[in-house]
């Protein structure tokens, strides 16, 4: 719960704050690039051919660009390119020097931090600021380093200059960049007693209450965060970030949910505050109340696509299908009118695609896939085998095998998906020997791929194969002992067939204690313990498995469970509720044909 109140708490401020440090780990977690652009276009030769221009931001020194300086420049540029990183640092480093030029200095730290170098990078940055002064860019750098070293002094100077500096109206949001470099620091006490020394100007200010809670909670004083926020609430009693911050470092849940239902009732207007008590009830699973909440907010921004967005997803929570479709309707109607890259409609589209499925409308379902363009790979693929599916769907099974085989991946596991799908396809179209030797040649080509192990073992079962679906099954567990499926399917298809019912049971039992909801796994115990002839454990755990989830083969061992206690009318009720949700379901007409019975 509290988790979802940090993350909503300083969202806003924190965007703004995005400091050199996060740019200089990502950088520096790249390999020394090994191509790029032409040398002309590299940031030393901008910065040289530049030099002479002065700039509105900063001065730059005049440097003429003659033939021993773009010699240089150009050598260290290819040489940096070939993965020479020592012989350009260098040669970048002793050119800053002698054209007191601040760029060529953060060429030189971008280089050390590519290679990986934080001593070389930390001596480059310091010429940076020595020829930048002014350079907020420079010195957002030098603290990202110097918090991560064990002396904090030099850091302390900059920190305190910066808000001394800073006008009053921005003050504030120094402050929480203050706090985010600080985070990284090692020792967390001597972090938090730089702060509290910065900071204690500033005391009658609602930012460094705040900040000094977020920094107390970052060093697991709780009492001190509380102290801190309650200080900064009664500064600004009507602030978001303030009661946010307070309900974050409060342990007791109940005690947060009537601090939030409190502000609420006094600032009903509070969207921070209601979208992050939105989502805490969602963690909480209390899903219609955190509908209600979405709703509130969505009455006073209706195409926000946020809670557009959240609304759909409590509503698909709800089966409330036809109100989900209209949310990611209007969700995306919204993300397409605002243009841009900022929301990606992908998996609303997705959604909006499985709804009209669901109906049997394969046209629309086709429609809403059609209209994705670009994002994730992994969804891209997953667009693609749906097409397929849906193509076959409407009875073009030609059309969606050649659909797949144009999905053209250097990743194994996604062309294992590919085999999976097209095994699917020819199942669903009743051809299981075709489907077979799909999945069979799949295997050899991917014999590491668990999935696809785990659909051939089932399709040889299907054929009879026993001795290769437990061999396949058993190859799942050794390559991904965490796979419940299969220690479930091995487990129940030795109680389907009575045998070795002991170890069925171990191997359920290892099942459901990797996923104690699966009503799927619950039916396979229920099975067992009915194998096993115990009855009411049997009736017990079916029962809970149908609760769940209302399926036909469930209902159907459930059924056979109450036939064997003489319950012969509250068995044929379950078949009948089976016949009407799947009139075809071989479970069903097997256990009537076994039974000598019929509805």
């Amino acid at each position: 719960m509290k988790n979802a109140l940090v993350i909503v708490t300083l969202s806003a401020v924190l965007s703004a704050c995005s400091v050199a440090p996060q740019k200089q780990a990502d950088t520096a977690d790249q390999p020394v690039p090994a191509a790029g652009p032409e040398t002309r276009d590299t940031p030393a030769m901008q910065a040289v051919a530049a030099a002479a221009a002065v700039q509105a931001t900063e001065p730059l020194p005049s440097v003429e660009l003659t033939s021993d300086l773009f010699y240089k420049l150009t050598k260290a540029e290819l040489d940096f390119k070939r993965g020479q990183w020592q012989s350009a640092y260098v040669t970048m480093m002793v050119l800053a020097q002698q054209t007191r030029d601040p760029r060529l200095a953060q060429r030189s730290a971008e280089m050390a931090l590519a290679a990986k170098q934080g001593g070389e990078a930390m001596a480059a940055i310091r010429l940076w600021r020595e020829l930048a002064p002014e350079s907020d860019e420079a010195a957002q750098y030098f603290l990202g380093f110097s918090v991560l070293g064990d002396d904090l002094s030099e850091a302390e100077q900059v920190f305190a200059q910066r808000l001394k500096a800073a006008p009053a109206n921005s003050r504030g949001l120094a402050m929480f960049q203050m706090q985010q470099f600080l985070l990284r620091a090692k020792d967390k006490a001597a972090a938090f007693a730089l702060m509290e020394r910065v900071l204690k100007p500033y005391g009658q200010t609602l930012e460094a209450h705040l900040v000094l809670a977020q920094g107390a909670y970052a060093n697991n004083d709780a009492e001190r965060a509380a102290r801190e926020a309650q200080q900064a609430m009664r500064i600004k009693p009507d602030s978001e970030l303030a009661l946010l911050t307070m309900a974050q470092v409060t342990p007791d849940a109940d005690a947060v949910t009537r601090m939030v239902n409190g502000f609420l009732a006094k600032y009903p207007n509070s969207r921070e505050v209601r979208a992050a008590y939105a989502r805490m009830l969602v963690e909480q699973k209390q899903y219609d109340k955190a509908r209600e909440q979405f709703q509130f907010l969505l009455k006073s921004q209706p195409d926000n696509p946020a809670t557009l967005y959240a609304l759909g997803i409590m509503s698909m929570q709800g089966n409330d299908t036809a109100a989900a479709e209209g949310y990611f309707k209007h969700f995306v109607e919204v993300v397409d009118k605002e243009g841009g890259d900022e929301r990606d409609p992908t998996k609303a589209l997705l959604i909006l695609s499985q709804i009209a499925e669901e109906r049997g409308d394969y046209a629309a379902a086709q429609s809403w896939l059609e209209q994705i363009d670009g994002g994730e790979p992994r969804l891209l693929l997953t667009v693609k085998l749906k097409r397929a599916q849906l193509a076959a769907r409407m009875g073009d099974l030609a059309g969606a095998r050649k659909q797949l085989t144009e999905i053209k991946s250097e990743d194994p596991a996604e062309l294992a998906q590919v085999a999976q799908t097209d095994a699917q396809l020819l199942r669903d179209a009743g051809r299981s020997g075709d489907a077979y030797a799909v999945l069979e040649d799949g295997v050899l080509r991917y014999p590491n791929s668990p999935d696809l192990l785990y659909d051939f073992a089932l399709a040889a079962e299907k054929l009879g194969k026993m001795e290769l679906m437990e061999t396949s099954l058993r190859k799942v567990m050794e390559i991904a002992p965490d796979n419940h499926h299969a220690y479930n399917a091995l487990g129940y298809s030795l109680a389907d067939r009575n045998l070795r019912l002991e170890e069925a049971y171990t191997l359920v039992e290892k099942a459901m204690q990797m996923a104690p909801n699966d009503p799927f796994i619950m039916d396979s115990m229920g099975w067992v313990q009915f194998r096993l002839g115990r009855l009411k454990e049997a009736e017990a755990l079916l029962r809970q498995a149908y609760t769940l989830r209302n399926d036909p083969e469930i209902a159907v061992h459930l059924g056979e469970v109450l036939w064997a206690q003489g319950d012969q009318g509250g068995a044929q009720k379950l078949w009948r509720e089976a016949r009407a949700k799947d009139p075809q379901n071989d479970a069903l007409k097997s256990t009537l044909a076994r039974l000598n019975t019929s509805l």
